[in-house]
């Protein structure tokens, strides 16, 4: 099943986690830590949820990764990434509904594959815009670099897992993810190095 397939069939947990795995995996981006997702991860466990209300952590996700400095004229690769990055935390709706989480999973989807296309040192890159990435996500993989395959076979196996598991295949998302925020975190940090 391609990613477009999964996201159409996902229901609202798994939309959240994917939307949510997506943002995660773009925090170096946004200069927060990696657990400063953690309480919207928590609100998606039935187990742990108790007092932690979805809307409540999506405020409090933006007041911490707002309070970091974005470039708004910054016309790089590394620029295009932030923005988008901050798109989707920017996006993330505050009311937990299927119908909202449906779009901002697609959006972040979207977002998190260009970024990884933006970032990728190779020249056969290319653009990173939304075009760029259609045909991957309708199952078209060929020339794709390993970077965004390898988001994208993330983005696969978290729907999938929250479909066959449901709560239980959250751990393994979020696993998948910091395993995805270690993988950018090296990309920007050699890019970083090469600029300097």
């Amino acid at each position: 099943m391609s990613l477009v397939e999964l996201i159409a069939r996902a229901d609202e947990r798994g939309l959240a986690a994917g939307g949510l795995a997506c943002l995660d995996r773009c925090v170096p981006l946004l200069g927060g830590d990696d657990e400063i997702l953690r309480p919207l991860w928590a609100s998606l466990a039935e187990s742990e949820a108790g007092d932690l209300d979805w809307g409540e952590c999506v405020e409090q996700a933006r007041a911490k990764l707002y309070a970091f400095e974005v470039p708004r004229d910054d016309a790089s690769a590394e620029g295009e990434a932030v923005a988008l990055a901050h798109r989707m935390l920017g996006t993330a709706p505050v009311e937990r509904t299927t119908e909202n989480l449906r779009e901002w999973a697609d959006d972040c989807s979207v977002a998190a594959l260009r970024i990884h296309r933006l970032l990728d040192g190779s020249s056969a890159a290319g653009s990173g815009d939304a075009s760029s990435v259609t045909a991957p996500r309708e199952g078209r993989t060929q020339d794709m670099s390993p970077l965004v395959a390898a988001e994208l076979r993330r983005q696969i196996a978290i729907l999938e897992l929250l479909s066959a598991h449901g709560p239980a295949g959250l751990r393994q998302a979020r696993e998948l993810s910091t395993e995805g925020r270690r993988v950018l975190r090296a990309v920007v940090s050699r890019r970083a190095r090469g600029r300097a």
